[in-house]
């Protein structure tokens, strides 16, 4: 390190650009013009051009790395510390309160006692960050020199994934899922929202600004179950995802914009990613408790000087020193999780009064009462009603229900290709469920007469079609009776129960990241002033991109490391589909159910055999649009033409 900036110290000395790196860059806000200053890439110009390799403004040999929380977001943060900021993994040490890694990416079990996954991430191709990264990591299955990201491709390049029976009602019989069945007032106000600015919609719900015919359009359902949105949830945070998933609109009723891993999350992601991290010297410490950051302020800005940890029931205070870093993942939305079985159903020892008390949440509100730089933790956690719902994990030997589902599958769900391609939503089930089988074996120790199904609810306060008790009161067997009810097949439920074992997961704060925030409710990856904190994961404010992916982990990770560090490397913002006007044609499109839209009749005119005309979606013409405004400019302009 010290000859690469031998070699160029002189030439950096003279430069005003070096270690001004804005490391965030904005594309809601950049005007993308070639100025002499514009000496990098612009905020969301994604491309090989980015992989340069940061040099460090100095050496951290001897600085030590403290990641508190074991999961995607502070792996990644480890990983590129090691990467780009050139610190030896020896130097990097994790510190959780859990027994295992991985944080909410979790996924365990085996076929005699049942597995158990709390929640699945749908995947995006544009996750940038997380492909920046898994492209590194070696691949489980495949020999060197191939990646996670070379798995993940061979099996989704050559297994199509899609959905036949994305939603189901009547018992069981597939419905029509073919259109979003929104009214033009419904399209119109995507539009609007698309338009609003960010800081217009702080504190406002998606009730508060969506009509009730659109709250009971397919679109919602598909939106809603997908992301696992409520009524009641953040406005400003659904429009971020309709942003970020515009170019996915058309995909989502089959769910055709998808790609899936080959097993669950923790042995696609967290396990060959662990193993790098060990294989670079990093050391995980789990069973430690971080109860609060004994922060130094002054008037040149925060400085963490010691970590308190809880250890065998003592406490233990861990100093940090001048040249060392500490990483905190701020609130967890799969903590104080409460399990039930096929004959219990979950104790639930909480209501708002007690909630996030937990310890990820206490240490996010130790650091809130220092500043109000740490943001809003109670706005997140203190209202679980709002925040909740449950998963169940279904352990399945064949049954009449492994039957009932082959009907639903793409492929038979033992070949070990796409099943049902996503979760199919039962739309008549007053708990509003969900149940999916990705592709099996879902372990890779999982014997081939398993499968292993995945199935959620949304609406936690209400009664059951048939078991007449919401959710959480119920045991497993009544989860699976009131499924069965739904799939038209409750007179084989004894050898359905007999044949699957259920374990269920009440989570308080699985989509607390969703409640209705303002400016200022979650903290900057690194916040004002800290020299050598940054903070990480789903609780923390970036420019454009959302929540609850492994790609805003990922992002926040990446964003602490360059920040801290000062590299001459920035995190592309998300990527730039929705500014392409293909993209925005095909969405208008699709929200309109493939119908002509204003104006299409003009447009495939003017671009009819020219180079630009395939960037018009395919989907029904009108010719009789004769009358309409702008073919009546369109004629005008014909005939000053002729007349020229």
């Amino acid at each position: 390190m010290k000859n690469i900036t031998d070699k160029f110290g002189s030439f950096l000395s003279k430069s005003k650009e070096y270690g001004n790196v804005n490391h965030e860059p904005d594309s809601s806000k950049e005007v993308q013009l070639n100025t002499k200053e514009k000496t990098m890439p612009f905020s969301d110009q994604i491309g090989n051009y980015q992989r340069n390799i940061g040099i460090p403004p100095k050496s951290y040999e001897n600085s030590k790395v403290y990641i508190v929380g074991s999961g995607i977001a502070g792996m990644s943060a480890a990983y590129y510390f090691i990467r780009d900021g050139k610190i030896p993994g020896r130097n990097i040490i994790f510190l959780d309160q859990l027994h295992v890694d991985g944080g909410s990416l979790d996924g365990a079990g085996n076929a005699e006692d049942g597995y158990i996954i709390r929640g699945g991430r749908e995947m995006d191709m544009t996750y940038e960050n997380l492909w920046d990264m898994f492209q590194d990591i070696p691949a489980e299955e495949l020999p060197e020199p191939y990646s996670v990201l070379d798995e993940y491709r061979l099996v989704n390049d050559n297994d199509p994934n899609y959905s036949k029976a994305r939603l189901i009602h009547n018992q069981g019989e597939i419905r029509d899922f073919s259109k979003f069945g929104l009214e033009r007032k419904d399209q119109l106000a995507i539009v609007k929202l698309l338009l609003k600015k960010k800081e217009d919609l702080d504190d406002l719900t998606i009730e508060d600004y969506f009509s009730q015919e659109f709250l009971d359009s397919n679109f919602w359902f598909f939106w809603r179950t997908m992301f696992a949105f409520e009524n009641w949830h953040s406005l400003l945070e659904c429009k971020l995802y309709m942003h970020r998933f515009l170019h996915a609109i058309d995909g989502m009723k089959d769910f055709s914009c998808l790609v899936f891993p080959k097993y669950n999350q923790y042995d696609t992601f967290i396990t060959p990613l662990r193993k790098h991290l060990e294989s670079k010297g990093v050391q995980i410490q789990l069973n430690t408790l971080v109860k609060d950051l004994d922060i130094h302020s002054n008037i040149h800005g925060k400085v963490v000087e010691g970590i308190v940890t809880e250890q065998d029931e003592r406490e233990v205070r861990i100093p940090i020193g001048k040249d060392d870093y500490v990483i905190v993942t701020t609130g967890s939305m799969t903590e104080d999780t409460f399990y039930g079985t096929n004959k219990t159903a979950p104790i639930i020892e909480m209501d708002n009064g007690s909630s996030g008390q937990s310890a990820g949440w206490k240490l996010w509100k130790n650091l809130a009462s220092k500043s109000e730089i740490f943001g809003r933790p109670e706005k997140f956690c203190g209202d679980i009603e709002k925040s909740s719902w449950e998963s169940a994990t279904l352990t399945c030997k064949p049954s009449a229900f492994t039957e009932k589902l082959k009907e639903y599958t793409i492929n038979d769900p033992y070949s070990g290709k796409t099943a049902t391609g996503g979760i199919i939503t039962i739309t008549d089930s007053d708990w509003l469920m969900s149940f999916t089988c990705n592709r099996q074996p879902h372990f890779p120790d999982q014997p081939d007469d398993v499968l292993v199904l995945w199935v959620y609810s949304l609406y936690m306060d209400k009664e059951g079609n048939y078991i007449k008790k919401p959710m959480p009161q119920c045991t497993g067997d009544e989860i699976l009776t009131e499924l069965c009810y739904h799939l038209g097949i409750l007179d084989q439920i004894d050898d359905v129960i007999e044949n699957t074992i259920v374990h269920t997961a009440f989570m308080p704060y699985i989509t607390s990241m969703f409640m209705p925030r303002a400016k200022g409710d979650r903290p900057n990856v690194v916040p004002e002033g800290c020299k050598n904190l940054g903070l990480v994961g789903q609780f923390v404010e970036t420019n454009n991109d959302i929540v609850f992916t492994m790609e805003s982990s990922v992002r926040t990770a990446r964003i602490a490391v360059y920040e801290l560090l000062n590299l001459n490397k920035q995190v592309p913002d998300i990527i730039p589909l929705q500014y392409d006007i293909r993209q925005l044609l095909k969405a208008t499109k699709s929200l309109n159910d493939y119908r002509p839209i204003p104006g299409e009749s003009i447009l495939r005119k003017i671009l009819k055999d020219s180079y630009f005309e395939h960037i018009l979606p395919k989907g029904e013409t009108l010719e009789e649009e004769h009358e309409s405004f702008f073919q009546e400019q369109f004629h005008k302009i014909q005939e000053w033409i002729k007349n020229k």
